[in-house]
């Protein structure tokens, strides 16, 4: 993964940090899909879209949609990202 590499340049011990944190988040949200901030977007794709911060890595975001099974994750960004322009809203 991009981030965890980004954040192993420096220090490798927050990189395994921050990859049991983002396993942690998505088990919580396979357990509870509702538990992250509802996003309107216009774009029929990011219908029901949801995010979350990463516990103890805050500035990264969990952008995810619920399934009737699962959750699907749409991106993982950094907080001071625009993401209405990454997303093309």
């Amino acid at each position: 993964m991009d981030i965890a590499e980004y954040i192993g340049a420096d220090n490798s011990e927050a990189a395994a940090r921050f990859l049991h944190a983002l396993e942690g988040a998505c088990t919580q949200l396979a357990a509870l899909p509702g538990m992250g901030s509802r996003l309107t977007f216009d774009a029929k794709a990011l219908k029901g879209a949801r995010m979350l911060p990463i516990t103890g890595f805050e500035n990264y975001l969990i952008f995810y949609r619920a399934t009737t099974k699962s959750i699907q994750v749409i991106r993982l960004l950094h907080a001071a990202r625009d993401f209405p322009t990454i997303f093309g809203v």
